[in-house]
């Protein structure tokens, strides 16, 4: 993977990561929380959606650029990156020769089956497995995540070091010990006292999309029978302008999760005013993270007296490793939690519905 990932890098200006769901949101998650810099300007991400003002713009965007793709999909039939992949394929045709193109292709698929399989191996494109048993939910530590991830130039060996350390800690039996079994009990202690919303809440804007893929990984894994936690996320203190009052005094149905960063490596200092006409000087001198740090304080208490219980994941720092100890815990919390609430974690039948009426629609055969 990182030899492979590697000559993306020396030969591409860009590199597009076409996948939906599982197959981008956990390598978004950690490339925009270790490397946000990188997001839009190196590395690019299509086949999320059906918006064709979107990819036309990407199109744009990369016309003049050294490009390469990496197509995600265990079947290559999935309606968003299949067109966006048919697309962007014809892209990469027009600018380049047939032999170069191989260079610059390379599918995360099924070993055997599907329609991405068949155009890696009639194409001659480079291509990773996505293993058997593993739904896309979870493979953000199999090479869906990782090749992505090492196309960011970030070290994924100390992602899968995290990763194995937070497994050794979630084996104890002792929930003093085993962070993810305690917190997949409490989430179910209050389940059944009738919270039945969990927010997920981060005061840094590099952990959006560890949010969003914590969405899925929940939301797709519990809510099923009837029984589910709904998993919402909420950006802090942005949000707190505009969700702040429902979470405070609405329908007290709400339980938190914070994810709080101790040790901030960017420190930005808050000058003197002179005229300190915003009445902002007793803070001159100090840094926003300290400020950051005293609102995450102020809204933990103040929900927590407004009916809202809420508990903290305090990271040392965001590195490859934490990262990989985050995705295993959430992993593994979320296992245990269904499993409490008496569902099946790996499955999705829900998600077919929706599909079967769209293809109705469109006229498929």
């Amino acid at each position: 993977i990182n030899a492979a990932a590697k000559v993306f890098r020396e030969q591409s200006d860009a590199i597009i990561i076409i996948g939906i769901g599982g197959s981008y949101l956990g390598a978004r998650a950690v490339i925009e929380a270790l490397a946000p810099e990188k997001i839009n300007k190196e590395i690019f991400f299509a086949g999320h959606n059906i918006c064709g003002e979107y990819l036309h713009n990407l199109i744009n965007v990369l016309k003049d650029k050294d490009v390469s793709i990496n197509a995600i999909s265990k079947s290559g039939t999935t309606t968003e990156p299949a067109l966006a992949f048919r697309i962007l394929k014809e892209f990469m045709e027009d600018k380049y020769s047939k032999e170069e193109i191989k260079k610059r292709i390379v599918c995360t698929t099924d070993a055997e089956k599907g329609a991405l399989r068949g155009i890696a191996d009639r194409e001659g494109y480079k291509s990773f497995i996505i293993p058997d048993a593993i739904g896309g939910r979870f493979s953000v530590l199999t090479s869906v995540g990782l090749f992505p991830i090492a196309c960011a130039a970030l070290n994924i060996k100390e992602l899968i070091a995290g990763a194995r350390e937070e497994r050794k800690i979630s084996l104890e039996l002792d929930l003093q010990k085993n962070n993810s079994y305690r917190y997949a009990a409490c989430r179910n202690i209050l389940y059944k006292k009738k919270k039945t919303i969990e927010i997920l809440a981060s005061f840094e804007s590099r952990l959006h999309f560890v949010s969003e893929w914590w969405k899925q990984l929940f939301g797709e894994s519990e809510g099923k029978g009837g029984r589910s936690i709904f998993p919402a996320s909420c950006d802090f203190s942005t949000d707190l302008h505009s969700m702040g009052q429902l979470i405070q005094d609405g329908e007290r149905n709400v339980f938190e999760t914070f994810l709080i960063v101790g040790n901030e490596k960017i420190k930005t200092v808050i000058p003197h005013d002179e005229e300190n006409i915003d009445n902002l000087n007793y803070l001159s001198g100090k840094t926003l993270d300290f400020v950051n740090r005293k609102a995450y304080e102020a809204t933990r208490e103040a929900h927590y007296e407004g009916g809202v219980p809420n508990c903290t994941l305090l990271f040392p720092e965001v590195s490859e490793f934490t990262m990989g100890q985050l995705i295993y815990f959430f992993e593994k919390a979320v296992s245990v939690s269904a499993y409490m609430k008496g569902v099946n974690p790996f499955n999705q039948p829900g998600v077919e519905a929706y599909k079967q009426k769209m293809f109705k629609l469109l006229g498929k055969p």
